[in-house]
């Protein structure tokens, strides 16, 4: 029997199923720029200290490659951070992201209450009294006289030109009013 050149497709079977299911094509610059992302998250995972990477979620593997990434230096360090990156792309990285964000949002609002608390020192040494009442209704258990003395201090010190222990001593009775 003679085939015709277009019979070869009588031989080929017909698989009706894998037409259904969608074949999503990644291109290899969005591979890239994943990989490139997950290096990022190791490099921020390497510049987090002991205390930090304590609370994050890593398996031991994981973790003994950040710590070990620490201690490198230059191309060792870029290396290692491949590497790590490599690593992640094995696991699932989502609550390692969401441990780092919730991370850096308490770094963030601690931040912020702390140029909070160095207007409102800045605003007492500068006014004086004026400014004593927001302190009060902010923080009732404040200390009215031991504040006042703290902020003749400051000012006696500015006056004079003199380091500002009295304004640091403001600074750190209001983030323990504000701790409290």
């Amino acid at each position: 029997m003679n085939k015709q050149p277009e019979d070869w497709l009588d031989d080929v079977p017909d698989n009706h199923e894998e037409e259904d299911e969608e074949i999503i094509w990644v291109s290899k610059s969005e591979i890239k720029r994943d990989a490139e992302e997950l290096k990022r998250l190791g490099a921020e995972l390497v510049d987090l200290g002991k205390n930090s990477l304590d609370k994050i979620p890593l398996d031991d593997d994981l973790r003994a490659a950040i710590e070990l990434a620490q201690k490198i230096k230059k191309e060792g360090r870029r290396r290692q951070l491949q590497l790590i990156g490599k690593m992640l792309r094995s696991r699932d990285e989502e609550p390692i992201r969401l441990a780092l964000d919730k991370l850096k949002n308490r770094h963030n609002q601690q931040v912020a209450l702390f140029h909070k608390l160095e207007a409102l020192r800045d605003r007492l040494v500068e006014q004086g009294d004026e400014a004593m009442s927001e302190v009060l209704n902010l923080y009732p258990d404040a200390d009215r006289q031991q504040l006042r003395s703290m902020i003749r201090n400051a000012q006696k010190e500015k006056a004079a030109n003199k380091p500002p222990k009295a304004s640091r001593q403001i600074f750190q009775y209001l983030r323990e009013l504000a701790e409290a």
